[in-house]
């Protein structure tokens, strides 16, 4: 089954899908105005690099499998759009706006966007700052941004604060607790849960590879900056 109607599973198939309490009822893979949104982000984001190729459909299309029945209108769409990056941001909205109440379904799509982009061995500075748009015209923080960053980019020259999204000067206890909170809501058995590409699965994964690799890395600076003080 496709990604389409994979991810629009996540309100029905989570009993405490508080974050989906508002999604519309329509299920974003019999959705025209989704599919068409998601493809024309892809689409566009295949155009930010300037170079636009005719077998970036294949990449697209490994992370969000249309149907096969609905793949040629969706192909014929993708060529209209990767023409130019203009335009994006309308897409972007549109989905921000109808899907405002369930926000794992927009992460999902920018994880999509972010594996997308990298594909290819490389992402560029222009690929980055139109995901930090499509992030920003969705709605999520540049704390957000940034753990998206790191899982798909590696967590180098991060703070891992940041990453955790808690202050420098936040209490162990306080770490901790995010920490697991974190981890819980990137648990790849989450991605399972919502019949997502296997795609998805490698991304849940690198997701909280690195909430614990911050973690790690806090605590063990604390410890390192608690013997000093002790010597």
């Amino acid at each position: 089954m496709s990604f389409w109607r994979n991810i629009a599973g996540l309100a029905v198939r989570r009993p405490d899908a508080g974050d989906c309490a508002d999604c519309p009822a329509t299920r974003p893979g019999e959705d025209p105005a989704f599919s068409t949104a998601v493809t024309a982000l892809g689409a566009k984001l295949a155009k930010a690099d300037g170079r636009a190729s005719v077998g970036e459909f294949d990449k697209f299309a490994q992370v969000f499998q249309p149907d096969a029945a609905s793949e040629r209108n969706i192909h014929r769409l993708y060529d209209l759009a990767r023409q130019t990056t203009r335009g994006y941001e309308s897409y972007a909205r549109r989905l921000a706006k109808r899907y405002a109440g369930c926000p794992t379904l927009l992460e999902d799509v920018l994880d999509g966007l972010f594996h997308i982009a990298a594909a290819d061995g490389a992402v560029t500075q222009d690929e980055l700052d139109y995901l930090e748009s499509v992030s920003d015209l969705f709605g999520f923080s540049p704390l957000m941004f940034r753990r998206l960053k790191a899982v798909h980019l590696g967590i180098e020259g991060e703070d891992p604060y940041g990453i955790l999204a808690v202050p420098h000067d936040a209490p162990d206890d306080v770490v901790r607790s995010t920490w697991k909170a974190a981890l819980s809501e990137a648990h790849p058995d989450r991605a399972r849960a919502r019949g997502l590409p296997s795609e998805f699965i490698e991304v849940a994964e690198a997701k909280a590879a690195s909430i614990n690799a911050a973690f790690d890395s806090i605590m063990r600076e604390r410890k390192a900056m608690a013997l000093e003080g002790v010597a």
